[in-house]
């Protein structure tokens, strides 16, 4: 089935609550956090990275270090995959617009490209992507920003919101991107943040095991980790359809660049939420 494309551009819900409405304003904040991001040596290629996405003022600085990894790099071609947090009743979403408007510019979405992903959905699944039109989700967009500064290069977009987050459905979905991104210079954002309102000495045990999860590569174990009570996600389904696109890509290793709480910005540790930076790599020359 086509998926419904219209001609109009996905206004921001979030400018000016969840990062800063002025274009100066954002771009040199958004700048500031990359710039002041000091990076592990990286070695390999990146595939795909993971970034929180809660205000900037709250996981911006986090965020700083997944997109900082990105410098240097001119994909032609963005996939982020983000959970779904509005109550629609569809397993995967994507939008009907035919671009994402920020205070920085507009991102054209590859809707020829998203075709060829519901194409894959529907054949192995029955069911592919449902397009919405000016969806509330903020998941998503808050990434935007990022890549529009650390991306020197124009690029195409290929958004997913992922509600359903089953391990069939999730490792469908990370297959068939890499099936469609295979030949192309193609970059996959996971955009989740980790566990959220709990006490600091709580929220840090509880990301630790989720994030090394990550690190051991093993997206399943990352879908497991709030069934087992080890760990929370919000975006776990979208962080391990990534992790298996990036692996069916070549990508062989999985790295923490940085992790804090929102108590590490508001000094309150009494309710905090977690904030990973994450980067996939593939050995250079394989």
């Amino acid at each position: 089935m086509a998926i419904k494309v219209n001609s109009t551009t996905r206004p921001s819900p979030i400018a000016g609550q969840w990062y800063p409405a002025n274009p100066n304003v954002l771009a040199a904040s958004v700048d500031k956090a990359i710039a002041d991001a000091r990076l592990p040596d990286i070695s390999g290629k990146v595939i795909a990275i993971m970034a929180p996405h809660a205000g900037h003022r709250y996981s911006g600085q986090v965020a700083g270090y997944a997109f900082a990894s990105l410098r240097g790099l001119d994909p032609d071609i963005v996939a982020v995959i983000s959970p779904m947090h509005q109550p629609y009743p569809y397993p995967l979403m994507t939008t009907s617009h035919r671009a994402y408007a920020t205070p920085l510019g507009e991102i054209p979405v590859d809707h020829q490209t998203l075709q060829s992903l519901d194409d894959i959905m529907l054949q192995e699944l029955g069911f592919g992507l449902t397009a919405v039109a000016h969806d509330p989700e903020h998941s998503l967009e808050i990434e935007i920003p990022f890549l529009q500064r650390a991306l020197e290069k124009e690029f195409v977009l290929l958004p997913v919101m992922v509600r359903e987050q089953t391990s069939k459905v999730v490792h469908t979905l990370g297959k068939a991107l890499a099936q469609v991104l295979q030949d192309r210079q193609a970059l996959l954002v996971a955009s989740t943040d980790l566990s959220h309102f709990n006490p600091q000495h709580l929220a840090e045990t509880l990301d630790k095991e989720l994030l090394r999860r990550f690190e051991t590569f093993d997206p399943e174990s990352v879908l497991r980790a709030e069934d087992e009570g080890q760990g929370f996600a919000c975006g776990r389904g979208a962080l391990a359809a990534v992790m298996w696109a990036a692996k069916y890509l070549g990508a062989d290793t999985a790295s923490v660049l940085h992790y804090a709480t929102s108590g590490d910005v508001t000094g309150d540790y009494t309710q905090v939420v977690g904030y990973g930076a994450g980067v996939m790599t593939r050995k250079l020359g394989s």
